[in-house]
């Protein structure tokens, strides 16, 4: 199982959101570059961007940080969310050198979307389920669907994309731990991995999902425990290698 650093990019800065609210945001690093400088040093082997302004603007406004860090690591699979919204921002990332892309509100509002970049950009399309109590939770969260998270997931899967990102929104940020069960049942309904999001906070967090990684769990992303030190993220990788 991978361990996955997340930098979430906000007005071209490192920063993280408790549950997601743009105004509740710890500033961890001016230079996102050289904090991706810092997780590969140690042994990352996948990071998570995210365009915090761009998921809630609607079009991207970290581009430019995003082309520097795939620029610098162009041997390094990185994955981007937040904003993409049309095929020509996709096609934008992939000729930065991004490996996928994730893509979150306008999967679930416009599934045909989906559909589409699958056929024209297969292997590199990833879809972000953000859920609370099981139902998806749309448009950064500020919504919650009548849809049922599995079944959503289910749907993706037939149309062909890589892999799907599960986050828990509520426990995103909050350092409470994350959502095992939850991850695990979704692996299990599906046959695409699952990348765990939302929660991690310690040792105890990686081990619970490394118990159950081999139900299809390929990936766990990791923000606020790493920069605040309550998880290492070297000794957390190295523990999940060690499982297999």
């Amino acid at each position: 199982m991978l361990i996955i650093p997340a930098i979430d990019l906000k007005d071209g800065k490192c920063v993280r959101l408790r549950q997601g609210i743009m105004e509740d945001e710890t500033v961890f690093s001016d230079d996102p570059v050289s904090m991706a400088a810092q997780w590969v040093e140690q042994g990352a082997r996948r990071l998570h961007l995210v365009d915090l302004n761009g998921a809630f603007d609607g079009e991207p406004k970290n581009a430019d940080v995003v082309h520097a860090i795939a620029a610098a690591y162009p041997d390094l699979p990185i994955q981007i969310g937040g904003g993409i919204r049309t095929r020509e921002t996709v096609q934008t990332y992939i000729d930065a050198g991004v490996q996928y892309v994730i893509i979150g509100t306008k999967a679930i509002t416009e599934p045909d979307f989906i559909r589409a970049l699958c056929r024209e950009f297969a292997g590199h399309v990833i879809v972000g389920i953000d859920a609370k109590d099981g139902m998806v939770a749309i448009k950064g969260w500020a919504e919650v669907s009548n849809q049922n998270a599995t079944d959503v997931a289910k749907s993706f899967e037939a149309d062909g994309v890589s892999a799907i990102v599960y986050t828990d929104i509520s426990r995103d940020g909050m350092m409470q731990g994350v959502n095992v069960e939850a991850t695990r049942n979704l692996a299990d309904a599906v046959n695409i991995p699952i990348i765990a999001s939302g929660g991690i906070t310690n040792m105890g967090d990686i081990e619970g999902l490394c118990a159950v990684a081999d139900h299809g769990i390929m990936g766990a992303i990791t923000g606020r425990a790493i920069y605040e030190g309550t998880l290492d993220f070297a000794e957390a990788q190295s523990y999940s290698d060690n499982q297999q």
